[in-house]
């Protein structure tokens, strides 16, 4: 069986492993399929099929890119799969939600320098070396700061809404994602849709929107999920008629996230690859 792993991170977003290291890890945790799907940038894309190709790994590349969007007072997040990563569409929406990434950094470093946080802002784009900068790396900052035990107590304490580094995201809306994502040959797909916090109604809703939209994929399995959830997600898959999705969401190992761990669609869910086997075989 094909073990399929379609959402992963590098260093050039918010990942901490290298493009060499996370395909290593890959290939070490026997995942035959890795999309690499870092926050609105396709940067390890090339270094990543360069680095296979160069030391023979028995591992199949999907070009993908994870779109954060606005929909009503939720950020939700859209993973491209199979994108051309030079289409002049795709590229130039990339370009815009980085020049917003970075405005959104300068503010949140500001806010926390006002409220007595200095060097925060340096620092985390330190951290982020040649990549976007993110929430992730001021709140690592912050940790190493001491003033939250871990990134978690960070996000609650000051990056959440209401608190004193929050600000209000600007993202392009979910149509222009996928607009963007299809001109691209790519298919589009509602990232983790259980986490965003909101009522089956709400989730019922995005995902009609979403569908209506030209959306055909949404996420059904992730590593730490509980049964229950993976299957209400595999029926709302089948009901909006969207194809199924699997993936790690892979950032760093955890003891109860890796690569390609307890990754499987429930019964008669279609999964995505479908999508570009499809294509492959025309």
């Amino acid at each position: 069986m094909i073990k399929y792993d379609l959402h992963s991170h590098t260093t050039f977003s918010d990942g901490r492993l290298s493009v060499a290291e996370l395909l290593e890890r890959a290939t070490e945790k026997g995942v035959d399929v890795l999309a690499i799907t870092d926050h609105d940038t396709t940067a390890a894309i090339i270094p990543a099929k360069t680095y296979i190709d160069e030391n023979s790994l028995n591992l199949k590349l999907i070009s993908g890119v994870e779109i954060s969007t606005k929909w009503h007072s939720f950020e939700i997040h859209i993973v491209g799969l199979a994108v051309n990563i030079e289409h002049p569409q795709l590229v130039a929406l990339l370009q815009q939600q980085q020049a917003k990434r970075q405005a959104r950094a300068e503010e949140i470093g500001k806010r926390l320098t006002k409220n007595g946080y200095e060097g925060v802002y340096e620092r985390a784009k330190e951290l982020a070396g040649k990549a976007q900068i993110t929430r992730a790396h001021f709140a690592a900052a912050l940790v190493e700061q001491g003033v939250a035990k871990n990134i978690q107590g960070v996000f609650k304490k000051f990056l959440a809404r209401n608190k004193i580094g929050y600000v209000p995201s600007q993202w392009c809306d979910m149509a222009t994602a996928i607009e963007a994502i299809k001109a691209a040959g790519g298919v589009s797909i509602v990232a983790h849709p259980a986490r965003y916090q909101m009522s089956n109604k709400w989730l019922r809703k995005l995902l009609d929107e979403f569908s209506q939209a030209g959306g055909q994929a949404m996420e059904v399995a992730q590593p730490q999920q509980a049964p229950s959830e993976r299957q209400f997600l595999g029926q709302l898959s089948q009901e909006y008629n969207l194809f199924a999705s699997q993936g790690s969401d892979f950032h760093y190992p955890m003891p109860w996230l890796d690569l390609g761990k307890n990754l499987y669609l429930p019964k008669d869910c279609q999964g995505v690859w479908q999508f570009w086997q499809a294509n492959e075989e025309c």
